[in-house]
């Protein structure tokens, strides 16, 4: 078996576009992967293509192999965008791999260790707010909205949910974001009392809609540094978090926020490999790491939630993506033993589910194994292709 062709594909997605790569062997198999060129990612196909070409002829069946040459030949600017295309590469070898032995993915790692997990419900309230057009939900308004979709939550059988921080402008709900540039507050990253006051406002409301049994989170992303992040962690103290998210490249100052923080940190979904996660582990700085299966690969994946259960930590995949991220995220939650809960977008744009064949199922709150060959969910390739991105 070699590697015959490397193609990528891009299909609209509402407020952004879904990414794929697609690996032909010459004796016919088709191994998929997921990637997006958003967050920090652009001309990551690029990338791919100098990386994947270059293995044109080659068995793509030894996939660590693989991943250990593509690292060498990439160390001297190993992580990010580098990391991300040797991710995608990988991924669709170990689909390759899979599917040429009959077997889902975690049967090649000894898994699964369980075939159905919790999962929560990822920008919960975010999408409605800013892309409830794309979404096909009507627009959250206010906090009673707000309050309303956490009763939705509840009577849908999820046991827990995310969101970010929903400012109110004096008329209706409004996105926060100045840590991606798209609010004001950029670069100082400072908070004020009116945020912390939308903090305080948007967990209210899902508190009061979703009931005391919900599993509530928050997501920050890199929107403060860290005298602000330790003023929302006082200020969500009474709203009795499964967690307190964000983000900082800063090991001790997230070990200083976890040590006067009311409630679980969890952090660290934009680190890229085993190396660059070594100086949170060390630091003790959070209670959950966060890992990117795309961005990191299911190979790095692994070995980082290894080394994380050396340190009694577990970890939680970061996937707010399409249904095969969701399903290789999956296949990563099933065969780590110190796992914790897993992320999945609900709202979505209304057409995702035409863009895959097999699409991962939820159940009473637990997402399902996909139980195929492979990832076990195929793209529809039709379907990509008729949704041209925008």
């Amino acid at each position: 078996m070699k590697i015959a062709k490397i193609e990528d594909l891009h299909c609209d997605a509402g407020w952004r576009k879904f990414s794929f790569l697609k690996v032909t062997t010459d004796d016919g198999l088709i191994g998929w992967s997921e990637y997006t060129e958003g967050d920090g990612s652009p001309g990551l196909t690029s990338i791919i293509h100098c990386m994947a070409e270059a293995l044109i002829g080659m068995d793509p069946r030894p996939v660590q192999a693989i991943s250990s040459l593509l690292y060498i030949r990439h160390q001297q600017a190993v992580n990010g965008v580098n990391q991300r295309a040797m991710a995608a590469i990988e991924n669709a070898f170990l689909d390759i791999k899979g599917k040429a032995l009959g077997v889902p993915v975690y049967e090649l790692f000894e898994g699964p260790v369980r075939t159905r997990f919790p999962v929560y419900w990822s920008h919960c309230g975010t999408y409605r707010v800013r892309n409830h057009v794309d979404v096909g939900t009507p627009q959250a308004f206010t906090y009673d909205d707000i309050a309303a979709l956490g009763a939705e939550v509840k009577a849908r059988g999820f046991k827990g949910l995310k969101t970010n921080i929903l400012d109110f402008d004096g008329e209706k709900l409004v996105g926060f974001g100045p840590g991606a540039g798209r609010t004001p507050g950029w670069p100082e990253l400072n908070v004020d009392r009116k945020t912390l006051q939308s903090v305080r406002d948007t967990l209210a409301a899902f508190r009061a809609g979703a009931g005391p049994d919900m599993d509530l989170y928050l997501d920050v992303n890199y929107h403060f540094k860290t005298e602000g992040l330790l003023k929302v962690a006082k200020a969500v103290e009474p709203y009795d978090l499964t967690w307190l998210e964000f983000d900082t490249w800063d090991p001790q100052a997230l070990a200083l926020i976890r040590s006067r923080s009311p409630c679980p940190i969890a952090s660290s979904e934009s680190v890229s490999g085993r190396r660059a996660y070594r100086p949170f582990l060390n630091a003790y700085a959070s209670d959950v790491v966060i890992v990117d299966v795309l961005w990191n690969g299911f190979l790095e994946s692994m070995k980082v939630a290894s080394m994380a259960e050396s340190y009694e930590v577990n970890v939680a995949p970061h996937n707010y993506y399409g249904h095969l991220a969701t399903a290789i995220s999956a296949h990563f939650c099933a065969v780590t033993p110190n796992f914790r809960v897993m992320e999945v977008d609900i709202d979505s744009v209304r057409w995702r589910d035409e863009l895959f064949l097999c699409a991962p199922v939820i159940e009473n709150g637990d997402l399902l194994l996909p139980t195929g060959p492979g990832w076990g969910v195929e793209v529809n390739e039709a379907a990509v292709r008729a949704r041209a991105p925008k």
